[in-house]
C-alpha cells in the first residue's frame, strides 16, 4: 500500500537541524537555507564567530541561523531542543550531518522528535576517506539511550553520574567507630 493510505505525507520541511562536528555540516547547511529559505539550527557546532561568518557568506541573515551550544553527545542534540521545537509547531525538519554518523543520529532523532510528532528527513553530507563507519552497537545502544530518554525524560547515563560526596551525605553517618 503506497504511503498516503497508510501514513500521511509529512509536511514541507520547516527548518534544518545541523549536527555539529564537522563544518562541511555547516557549509551544507548554509546551502539548503539559501536555496530554500529555511531556518537553520546547528547544535554544537564550530564557534560562533565561523559560524556567523559562514552564514553571512551563504547569503543569511543573523536571524534566520541559531548557534545552540547546550548539546553533550548526539542524545543531548535532540534532547537539549526538541520540546523548542515542538513549541514552535516544527513537523517536519532536514538534519543535516555526515553520511558516517547519519544512522546513529536518524535513529535517536527520530526516537526523540518523532516522539514529538517531529518527521525528519535526511541529508547525509559525504565524508570520503575521513568517514569513520560506526558500529551497531554504538546505534543501538544510544537508540535504547533515546528510548528511555523519552519514556523518563532521563540519561541514563546521568544515573551513575551523582557526585560521591552527595553519595556519602545521603548514606548518612557509617557504623560506630568508624
Amino acid at each position: 500500500m503506497s504511503r498516503g493510505i497508510w501514513l500521511p505525507h509529512p509536511p514541507s520541511p520547516q527548518m534544518i537541524l545541523v549536527l555539529g562536528g564537522d563544518v562541511a555540516r555547516e557549509q551544507e547547511a548554509g546551502r539548503l537555507a539559501r536555496r530554500y529559505g529555511l531556518p537553520v539550527v546547528v547544535s554544537g557546532g564550530s564557534n560562533p564567530e565561523y559560524a556567523q561568518w559562514l552564514f553571512a557568506n551563504e547569503g543569511l541573515r543573523r536571524s534566520q541561523f541559531q548557534l545552540d551550544y547546550r548539546a553533550r553527545d548526539t542524545l543531548t542534540n535532540f534532547t537539549s531542543l526538541v520540546d523548542e521545537l515542538r513549541r514552535a509547531r516544527v513537523r517536519h525538519l532536514l538534519l543535516v550531518t555526515s553520511s558516517d554518523h547519519m544512522p546513529r543520529a536518524l535513529l535517536i532523532g527520530r526516537i526523540v522528535a518523532g516522539s514529538r510528532g517531529i518527521q525528519i528527513t535526511p541529508v547525509p553530507v559525504p565524508c570520503a576517506n575521513l568517514c569513520h563507519p560506526e558500529g551497531r552497537r554504538k546505534v543501538w545502544g544510544d537508540g535504547f539511550r533515546a528510548l528511555v530518554w523519552v519514556l523518563t525524560g532521563r540519561d541514563v547515563r546521568t544515573w551513575g553520574a551523582r557526585p560521591l560526596g552527595a553519595l556519602l551525605q545521603s548514606a548518612g553517618p557509617g557504623p560506630a567507630g568508624h
